[in-house]
């Protein structure tokens, strides 16, 4: 099968799973900005936070096919943790998306829980310094079931990019600001040891 067959495929599964919409094969010099957007975004404090590390569009970055894709409000997002408050090595937060769970870390005295973020220790938060030992907000790589089980691709990720890269995407596709969109993008390799 060519490789141009196959992004089409993979094209064309993104398209079946609501909620998308959209989608646009990146070029080398999409991902050049992109890297670009997402290294000044890493260097802002997110959500109040820390210093961001989006991993999951270093992640995509690297692979052979980069493919953004438009998203509505049906589209739903890949399972939880979708961020993750880490301090050096230690994970000490990240989102939720179980009520039951939530609702039971709230009531343990050494958590700190702001909408569906969950920090594990929120003594944490008032010993350090945001500017010279910020937490890290960690957006990491995500799997996306519906592309993976498709032959001939292999290493598939998904990442949520930061918000200049999500207006850089959406202008390049053509498609004005909305509120209730936005944007993945998804990589997956060629290659694949095992034979695909």
């Amino acid at each position: 099968m060519q490789r141009e067959e196959i992004i089409n495929k993979v094209r064309q599964r993104l398209k079946e799973i609501k909620g998308v919409g959209e989608t646009y094969v990146l070029l080398e010099e999409d991902r050049e900005i992109i890297k670009e957007l997402e290294k000044k975004a890493d260097d802002m404090t997110l959500m109040g936070l820390g210093r961001g590390d989006n991993r999951g569009i270093k992640e995509v970055l690297k692979k052979d096919v980069v493919i953004p894709f438009i998203t509505s409000m049906e589209y739903v997002w890949p399972c939880c943790p979708n961020v993750v408050l880490m301090h050096h090595d230690r994970v000490v937060g990240e989102d939720l998306d179980d009520e039951c769970k939530l609702n039971e870390l709230k009531s343990c005295k050494d958590n700190l829980v702001i909408g569906n973020i969950v920090i594990y220790d929120k003594d944490l938060l008032r010993s350090i310094d945001p500017k010279t030992d910020p937490l890290i907000v960690v957006l990491p790589p995500k799997p996306c079931a519906e592309v993976e089980e498709l032959p001939h691709i292999c290493n598939v990720a998904l990442a949520s990019p930061s918000p200049p890269t999500d207006e850089y995407l959406k202008q390049k596709m053509g498609l004005p600001q909305a509120h209730g969109t936005g944007t993945f993008i998804l990589g997956f390799d060629f290659e694949c040891s095992d034979g695909n």
